[in-house]
């Protein structure tokens, strides 16, 4: 296992098909790539590229993403989000993300994560059920 360093990059790609677009999602009426999806999409490509990092029982959550989706994508398309780790503040991680179709660049800008231990946050949540 590696150690989270300033500087890593990961990514992550999927195939725009129906079920990840804005009509089918909710989130707008046309049948193109999804923001909320471009944004799962990020998150994916952040949290893949630091799990390989974290102790075991470790994982991170995210916990704020700020992006501007600059340009739509027709189903058939493969979008590839491009996440560098640019910066370790205790527990929290900041990651510049990218999305590209092809070599468009289609959305742009910075996620935070925070490196829970798994069973310690679950058992909080689910405590709340019994509130």
């Amino acid at each position: 296992m590696s150690e989270l360093t300033v500087g890593m990059k990961g990514s992550a790609e999927v195939e725009v098909v129906y079920d990840n677009t804005a009509a089918a999602v909710g989130s707008g009426a046309l049948e193109v790539f999804a923001t909320p999806s471009m944004i799962a999409l990020m998150e994916k490509a952040a949290l893949e590229l630091a799990g390989g990092c974290l102790e075991e029982g470790q994982g991170t959550v995210g916990i704020e993403m700020n992006v501007q989706h600059l340009a739509a994508t027709p189903v058939g398309m493969t979008v590839r989000a491009d996440v560098e780790l640019i910066a370790i503040e205790k527990r929290v991680l900041t990651f510049k993300v990218e999305a590209y179709a092809g070599d468009e660049l289609i959305g742009q800008g910075v996620h935070k994560r925070c490196i829970v231990y798994n069973d310690r946050f679950m058992e909080k949540t689910l405590a709340k059920l019994n509130k």
